[in-house]
């Protein structure tokens, strides 16, 4: 008996497919694109929310949190793969990635002013940061599409993360990037996984562009943010946390925002988690910038009647970046959450990165920006007394060391929370000294 119509139709939807942000234009899953062939626009993945009840579904993702086997079983990413991507399980590329911890921490709360304060710390990813959530989703589905290399332009954590997981999965990689702006650990990396890195003299917008050029006409895959699959594997960010916190939203999420993924990742995630079930309330974004580099910050408060572009400066070079190219996602993440948008000053980064390191967690300078911003926000009387914050500090504290000894040891004026060696001599009375001083600077 042939079925109706109508039921051959649903049986044939694809559970999967690449949809246009700006025009709504269909591509396949497998179509190797990151920007849409009718209007240019940026491609989301979509795909139909699980039917089942909301009980099951974090059940079985607890399950997978003790489970054993592969790297991609126990990943912090294809935890949820549900809501990220279903592949056959051999072409899956993970090392495994995920499972980073929420911490919370006496000193950074009360040097917040914000006693709910949680610390999600993505710089405990693989390759220290949080890119290797989205690099595993991105390389795995260059692997399916069939790519003959991957590619990116980055300020230093993309290209670590592309070398190591394309070396992973033993595909060509070439990485774009800026001249005299990358962080010596982050091109360390690179060049250790074994990337092709080209050096541009030219700032991150012109290494996109060209990392653009060079996908639309050489063939290669790009693996930017602006890549779909890339903001799949980032939107496991906040259902990681959702999770840790058992599934009870928390008031706000704080992150640093550059070219503005992670902010479209975010806001994706959070929708879907509220329209499967998973949450009942929706918590509200905090994207925060850096002064000299907030093109996003100033088109807010005009309310996003502007795209603007600025020439970015900033010692937090990972969030270097003055034409976002997630501008338009991150716009609808804001109003999707009813967030907020702010701008601090790099002193303030540095200030809040001090913190962060003393309190023994550590982080790179873009990712203090989260925890500076929440600092202004209570200041503000934006974020409530009481209110409970997950600030998310995206890249690990070795991942600039530059920027670090400089603080400590050659910035002037000096920084209040400076913490330069000293040189002694041989005698025990000089570290008597010394530790005399380190108990009253802890008093």
């Amino acid at each position: 008996m042939r079925r109706p119509r109508s039921a051959r139709r649903a049986a044939a939807a694809p559970l999967r497919w690449q949809e246009c942000a700006s025009c709504g234009a269909r591509q396949d899953e497998n179509a190797a694109l990151t920007s849409c062939p009718a209007c240019g626009g940026l491609l989301d993945v979509k795909f139909h929310l699980p039917r089942e009840d909301a009980v099951r579904l974090r059940r079985r993702f607890e399950a997978r949190v003790r489970a054993a086997g592969p790297p991609h079983e126990v990943s912090g990413v294809w935890r949820f793969r549900e809501f990220v991507l279903e592949p056959d399980p051999a072409p899956i590329v993970s090392f495994p990635e995920g499972n980073t911890p929420l911490l919370t921490s006496a000193r950074l709360a009360a040097w917040t002013g914000c006693e709910g304060l949680y610390v999600k710390h993505e710089g405990l990813n693989p390759t220290g940061s949080f890119k290797d959530r989205g690099m595993t989703v991105g390389v795995t589905q260059a692997m399916r599409v069939g790519a003959r290399a991957v590619a990116c332009a980055s300020t230093g954590n993309t290209s670590a993360s592309l070398a190591a997981y394309a070396a992973l999965a033993g595909v060509p990689a070439l990485v774009l990037v800026p001249s005299g702006n990358v962080a010596l650990g982050k091109l360390a990396q690179t060049l250790a996984y074994g990337a092709r890195t080209l050096v541009v003299r030219g700032d991150f917008d012109a290494c996109l562009s060209l990392a653009r050029d060079a996908s639309a006409q050489l063939g290669v895959y790009l693996l930017n943010s602006v890549n779909p699959f890339r903001v799949e594997g980032q939107k496991t960010i906040v259902l990681e946390l959702l999770q840790q916190l058992g599934w009870n939203p928390p008031d706000w999420i704080a992150l640093p925002a550059g070219n503005l993924g992670n902010t479209a990742a975010f806001g994706k995630a959070l929708h879907e988690a509220l329209g499967s079930d998973l949450i009942t309330t929706m918590p509200r974004l905090l994207a925060v910038q850096a002064a000299g580099a907030a093109p996003f910050y100033q088109s807010y408060e005009e309310g996003f009647a502007e795209r603007y572009r600025v020439a970015a400066e900033t010692v937090a070079t990972a969030i270097r970046i003055g034409d976002p190219a997630s501008w338009d996602r991150a716009v609808a993440a804001i109003r999707t959450t009813d967030g907020r948008v702010l701008a601090v000053s790099d002193d303030e980064i540095f200030e809040a990165k001090a913190v962060v390191d003393a309190a023994g967690i550590g982080c790179e300078p873009a990712s203090a920006a989260s925890v500076a911003g929440i600092r202004q926000a209570r200041r503000r009387g934006i974020i409530a007394p009481g209110a409970r914050v997950v600030a998310v500090l995206t890249g690990h504290v070795l991942k600039d060391p530059g920027a670090l000894i400089h603080y400590h040891q050659e910035a002037e004026p000096a920084p209040a929370r400076r913490n330069a060696p000293v040189e002694i001599g041989t005698r025990l009375e000089e570290v008597e000294r010394e530790l005399h001083r380190a108990l009253a600077r802890d008093l």
